[in-house]
């Protein structure tokens, strides 16, 4: 009985550390010497800069309906529907019907706006522009339910980019969330790691998401023994234990 009630305990034991905790998967932690979470300074947002290879579209607003139905975007003051998208090349130029090459690399959408309204007010006096950015995307791979997001808000941060997926699965390593950035010039893509579970995240250089990322979330070494919840946790046991319990039943069957 002494033994069974060693190897009883040794099961229960094996089960509580195999259960995720707050600490293990908690958001918004505050770091404490105990929990060791790293501590991000804060830092300025920064708005998105058009890169080589970016798409982009506008809607060319005119009361001049000769000059819209040239440009053939159906484009009036009443009507305006975006046009086709248009890359941006490796010189940072994108080129527009019945404009010289425009230089919109390093601008912001507000003013890659400002510079195309100019550029067409030199042929249409009274031309207004919205341009946008067509491929304002990010991606998640990983044990965070995989897949392409558009982005439809400014600022969009790292909390509600993966509430877009359902949220990191449990299984899913909070410690080292990891963001793949593309770079110009024909840099290498910069990669970020960071500790999601610290409230520290908040405003700092890890906390926005931008188009063209890639957020990696890696599987936890020991996530194979875990189990999802307590229920689970309290499944396992009774089951764990009516399986031993009918073992030591037979066994002393045996030796009657």
């Amino acid at each position: 009985m002494r033994k069974s009630f060693v190897l009883l305990l040794g099961l229960v034991a094996v089960m509580l550390s195999s259960c995720y905790s707050h600490r293990v998967i908690g958001y918004l932690q505050e770091p404490t010497k105990c929990n060791k979470l790293p501590v991000y300074d804060s830092v300025a947002y920064e708005p998105y800069r058009i890169r080589i290879n970016d798409e982009i579209i506008y809607r060319l607003i005119t009361m001049d309906e000769t000059m819209s139905k040239m440009l053939g975007t159906n484009n009036t003051a009443s009507s305006g529907q975006y046009a086709n998208s248009y890359r941006v090349h490796e010189d940072g130029t994108i080129d527009l019907p019945f404009l010289h090459p425009v230089k919109v690399q390093g601008l912001t959408e507000i003013e890659a706006q400002d510079t195309i309204k100019a550029a067409f007010r030199e042929i249409i006096p009274d031309a207004d522009v919205k341009v946008a950015l067509y491929n304002k995307y990010f991606s998640v791979v990983g044990d965070a339910h995989a897949g392409q997001f558009y982005i439809y808000k400014e600022k969009m941060n790292i909390f509600q980019a993966l509430a877009m997926t359902g949220d990191v699965m449990n299984s899913g390593d909070r410690r080292h969330i990891r963001i793949i950035r593309p770079r110009d010039n024909g840099q290498e893509p910069e990669v970020l790691e960071f500790d999601m579970r610290t409230n520290t995240i908040i405003d700092s250089k890890y906390y926005y998401v931008y188009p063209n990322d890639v957020i990696y979330v890696a599987r936890t070494k020991d996530s194979f023994y875990k189990v999802p919840n307590y229920s689970g946790f309290i499944g396992l046991i009774t089951s764990s234990v009516a399986l031993l319990t009918t073992v030591l039943n037979y066994v002393a069957y045996l030796y009657k």
